[in-house]
């Protein structure tokens, strides 16, 4: 670990002197690496040289010792000794989470993207239930929400959506909630009172940046038509609607909500950028893992992550083993205590890997 964190002092070092330099400064888009590269182990350079002032303390009082001072000098000694050991422990413990290999996507801002899976209108009414949940949320955080693209049933439910989420580290909170969400309840629509079991698919995806990824104005096909609103409601007389086709990838994306042709244009080319950065990112992740799954399945009810179940009054879940029996207060956007069990989790088996190497 020592090696390691010598080699990250160094680096640190060269980053000062690299974003000083007028040649560097000049290219702005290099400029910027370095300048997020230099903030992201700023704070485990802080830490290690405070660690070593410890080890240095401890190494000064442990040879004052050999000596066998007088009494009254030793209690000192040890009285002190006994203050940075804890302190050494402490930091030891701090720098292998530091040590943790970060996601550059943490501090993004979000695009959310639910859309209905097994389970009909109910299924589309429970997507619904989960933008609250979310936009909630972000309400209590203070963020800012955005709908980029929406298509909503008669009554309200959603088939798709995607939305933003801006504010400071709103990926890092929000990623574990990419996957199958699984509800059990009776629907509005059932008179015999019979619970059914409905799901929605939600992915995660941090906001592209442009040092992030680059769109070959060439690869795309933009297709312009005639919006057609929700219930032949808000129906736009121009051609407004757009849709963005990413020829390489295949990748479609439609924005009609705007009665603006490029506001629409706008928020298209938002989620496709995050879309393929977020194929970039899974590609990297596959070199790693033959077996990674996707990111929300097929929407079938068996691939889930999370069960809300009405009846009970409880939100549980499935890979932590967690529940929680506050469901209304949950899907009111109450949903910290959830992430944090999940971030504590995730960030313990990252710090597994991290001690086995």
């Amino acid at each position: 670990m020592l090696d390691k964190l010598d080699f990250i002092e160094k680096r640190y070092e060269e980053l000062n002197k690299a974003i000083s330099d007028p040649d560097v400064i000049s290219n702005q888009q290099e400029w910027q690496k370095l300048v997020k590269e230099h903030a992201e182990i700023e704070e485990i350079v802080t830490v290690y040289r405070e660690y070593r002032n410890v080890l240095d303390g401890i190494e000064e009082i442990e040879e004052m010792l050999q000596d066998k001072p007088d009494p009254e000098f030793k209690e000192m000694l040890d009285q002190e000794l006994g203050e940075l050991t804890p302190k050494k422990e402490e930091l030891e413990q701090k720098l292998k989470i530091l040590l943790i290999p970060s996601d550059p996507n943490d501090k993004k801002n979000v695009i959310v993207e639910i859309r209905s899976g097994a389970g009909g209108e109910e299924a589309a009414l429970f997507g619904a239930d989960l933008y609250r949940m979310y936009t909630r949320y972000a309400e209590r955080q203070g963020w800012k929400c955005e709908v980029l693209s929406a298509n909503f049933t008669d009554i309200g439910g959603v088939k798709e959506l995607f939305f933003m989420i801006e504010g400071q580290g709103a990926y890092s909170r929000l990623k574990y909630e990419s996957g199958v969400h699984r509800v059990q309840r009776v629907p509005t629509t059932e008179s015999g009172g019979r619970i059914h079991t409905s799901t929605a698919t939600v992915a995660v995806l941090p906001e592209a940046e442009e040092v992030d990824i680059e769109i070959n104005p060439n690869d795309l096909r933009i297709d312009v038509f005639r919006s057609s609103g929700h219930g032949g409601q808000s129906v736009n007389t121009t051609d407004s609607a757009v849709r963005i086709t990413h020829l390489p990838t295949g990748v479609v994306v439609t924005c009609q909500d705007e009665r603006s042709q490029i506001k629409n244009r706008e928020k298209a080319m938002k989620i496709l950028s995050a879309r393929l950065l977020d194929m970039a990112r899974q590609e990297e992740e596959a070199k790693y893992s033959e077996a990674r799954k996707s990111q929300v399945g097929t929407g079938d009810r068996s691939e889930r992550i999370r069960t809300y179940n009405f009846p009970q009054g409880r939100v549980t879940d499935h890979r932590i083993g967690l529940t929680l029996y506050k469901l209304d207060e949950f899907l009111d956007g109450d949903i910290d205590e959830m992430i944090d069990a999940l971030v504590t989790y995730f960030q313990a088996e990252s710090l597994k890997k991290v001690e086995e190497q």
